[in-house]
């Protein structure tokens, strides 16, 4: 079925009333969902789901939404699952973000006009040569957009459109669920795999148009806390031992070619990504990945060995290491359903893109969602430079992330 001549796309209108929407997570924060104003997408979504008359639309209190597209088939389908996340980075600011649709793109520089210093090139972003006469969304230059993962947002709720208004559409039971905190590491911490009652999700959640992430990372994140010995400074001379010197000289004996500036590929690092302290304690907070999950142990013996070494000019200061699992590289799960990436190639193909399968250096909801009993790939949104003020994405790359929806939902009708 050429499905295209069908659809009158509601995804860009949405998109954008969506990233105006501050939801920005925040990892210091205890609570669930970390902030309470993820909740005012959610609570968007329910409303506008409600309204397309999906009656079971709803918000829980841990900030998730879920919703059903009942099956218009009478033959036993499996239930598949679509997810996206709602908020946003913690690394650039959402809040205040003023989108700019940029019209038939010719490959001219993009100024954002709030900060004139933000100029999105085309020698700086690969994707934007494919993406001549296409219109291309930005923020205004102070914000990041939110296309990580809004996007994805408004494609499964443009499909959710479209399939209740076209229902020459078959399909079985589709499952829909908006997850908050996936941007610090906890997006399924409180879903519930058993309501969603899935087979088989796709997470909307990657970047070129036609890429498919069959594997990510493994991730442990660790925590180095480093005891020093105080001394009044102007007493100090052979007895002080700083915390926060020590970390210092740890961060510097990290080798470049395990850091993310200096790998790439299937290569892993060790990233520190906070330090705070004083004199007498300092702590270094680190994320390690690789998709080798014994790799993993191994960068974090390096960060011990730097640590002794460090140590032995400091006979009165001791360290700790703590290790904790995040999230497992989702192949392992995702191999023993081939049928689950097939069908997404597959679909794609349908959109006329060129499907081409991918390793994803980072995490999705997905790698999570796997390990949890629902084998979950990641399908391109359309997004690019994410975390940033030149987050962009193409009006027309997430028009066919929708037309991939949709054919995956036919696809797992005809096949069963």
């Amino acid at each position: 079925m050429n499905i295209n001549s069908l659809l009158n796309f509601t995804v860009t209108d949405r998109f954008l009333r969506y990233v105006i929407i501050d939801t920005q997570s925040d990892p210091a924060s205890d609570t669930v969902p970390s902030t309470e104003k993820q909740k005012d997408l959610g609570r968007l979504l329910v409303t506008e789901l409600l309204k397309m008359g999906v009656t079971d639309a709803h918000l829980d209190e841990f900030g998730y939404v879920y919703a059903t597209i009942p099956a218009n088939v009478d033959k036993q389908v499996p239930v598949i699952g679509f997810c996206s996340h709602m908020d946003t980075a913690p690394d650039c600011s959402g809040t205040g973000v003023s989108p700019i649709v940029h019209k038939n793109y010719q490959g001219e520089d993009l100024i954002l006009p709030d900060d004139p210093a933000q100029i999105i090139r085309l020698k700086d972003h690969a994707d934007l040569k494919n993406q001549l006469g296409n219109d291309i969304i930005t923020a205004s230059g102070t914000t990041l957009l939110g296309a990580d993962n809004k996007a994805g947002v408004a494609e499964i709720m443009d499909a959710c459109y479209q399939l209740i208004n076209h229902p020459e559409i078959k399909h079985g039971d589709i499952r829909i669920l908006f997850t908050p905190d996936e941007e610090i590491g906890r997006g399924v911490d409180k879903a519930d795999i058993k309501k969603l009652g899935a087979y088989a999700g796709y997470t909307m959640d990657g970047e070129s148009a036609g890429n498919m992430e069959n594997e990510t990372f493994s991730a442990d994140g660790a925590k180095l806390l480093i005891n020093g010995l105080s001394s009044h400074p102007g007493f100090a001379k052979g007895k002080m031992e700083s915390a926060i010197k020590i970390a210092g000289q740890i961060i510097a004996a990290l080798p470049f070619e395990l850091s993310p500036e200096g790998t790439t590929g299937k290569q892993g690092f060790v990233h520190p990504v906070s330090v705070e302290g004083h004199v007498e304690t300092a702590a270094i907070e680190f994320i390690i990945r690789d998709f080798d999950d014994d790799k993993l142990a191994e960068h974090a013996n390096v960060i011990r060995k730097i640590a002794g070494d460090v140590l032995k000019q400091f006979p009165s200061s001791t360290f700790e290491l703590q290790v904790k699992p995040q999230y497992r590289n989702m192949k392992s799960v995702l191999d023993k359903h081939p049928q689950i990436v097939e069908y997404g190639m597959e679909a794609m193909k349908r959109a006329g893109l060129n499907a081409k399968l991918c390793s994803i250096r980072g995490g999705t909801d997905g790698s999570r969602l796997s390990f949890m009993g629902l084998p979950c790939p990641n399908i391109f949104a359309g997004e690019h430079a994410f975390h940033s003020k030149q987050e962009w994405v193409s009006v027309q790359d997430m028009q066919k992330a929708v037309e991939t929806i949709l054919h995956l939902c036919m696809i797992w009708e005809e096949r069963s």
